[in-house]
């Protein structure tokens, strides 16, 4: 069983890892890049880490050595060989617009994706059919992204290999990420969220629920989760020490202003002559 011996390797020193764990390993990450494994899914109603797929891709970095990978002498790029582009052919039916993205290998990617240049997707991650990968956008090492998500130009969607029990990013299907945002440290975006322009979402970001009068925050137990269909915007509360209030200072907060309608529907569609 592969995950089993994924599992022996990682206890393995970088010493003792020989041809044999290299056979395994491409084993492990041609299952990656078909998307048959992933770093977490969902389970019912709740996402779960697959911690030995993680593991997996450590073991990778353990193995591998460093290559010169460079186009010529003016294009230069040296890191591991486990670790080379992700090999994409037509039958993939992923659109790369030309201009220095780049692709990981052992991240899926499906089918209808659209990438502009110039972005970058990370090993481990996961890209679900129909999203687009917009200009200047990352996405990192194991988040998951849903069906036909945009995340648009220069928004950071942060990855996380290790600590090895920890929440990659997941942005379920049919959100909209506007752009300059980030999202980080395990945060869960759930389907047909919004999150607007410039919006910063983290482990320790408190998200105000103007609709229903509740905060939303991380605990020891689970991430930051922001519910369906909520649209977040950037907003700002009164820090509360003597001198924050005579010096009229405010806190940046996400806030939800309202949940998605037609209208929102409306200003975030993708346009399908574009894919």
């Amino acid at each position: 069983m592969l995950q089993q011996k994924i599992e022996e390797l990682y206890n393995l020193p970088a010493s003792e890892l020989n041809d044999e764990a290299r056979i395994i390993f491409e084993e492990f990450k041609a299952k990656v890049n078909s998307g048959e494994i992933r770093a977490a899914e969902k389970i019912g109603d709740s996402w779960q880490v697959n911690l030995w797929v993680k593991k997996g891709i450590l073991i990778g970095f353990r193995l591998g050595k460093l290559v010169d990978l460079s186009i010529n002498e003016n294009f230069r790029f040296i890191d591991k060989d486990t670790f080379p582009l992700k090999k994409i052919t037509l039958k993939d039916k992923i659109r790369q617009v030309p201009g220095g993205s780049s692709i990981r290998d052992g991240a899926f990617v499906g089918q209808s994706v659209t990438l502009m240049p110039p972005m970058y997707i990370n090993v481990g991650a996961y890209v679900d059919e129909g999203t687009m990968i917009d200009s200047h956008a990352l996405v990192g090492s194991c988040a998951q992204i849903g069906k036909r998500v945009h995340v648009s130009a220069a928004a950071q969607i942060g990855g996380v290999l290790e600590p090895i029990g920890a929440m990659p990013v997941i942005i379920e299907d049919d959100v909209f990420v506007g752009g300059n945002t980030g999202i980080y440290e395990g945060a869960i975006v759930k389907s047909r969220a919004v999150i607007a322009s410039g919006v910063i979402l983290t482990g320790s970001t408190k998200v105000y629920d103007l609709v229903n009068g509740t905060v939303i925050s991380a605990s020891k137990e689970s991430p930051l989760v922001i519910p369906e269909n909520a649209v977040v915007v950037s907003g700002s509360r009164p820090a509360s020490s003597k001198f924050a209030k005579e010096n009229g200072i405010q806190i940046y907060t996400p806030v939800i202003i309202k949940y998605r309608d037609d209208k929102t529907d409306a200003s975030t569609v993708l346009e399908d002559s574009l894919r």
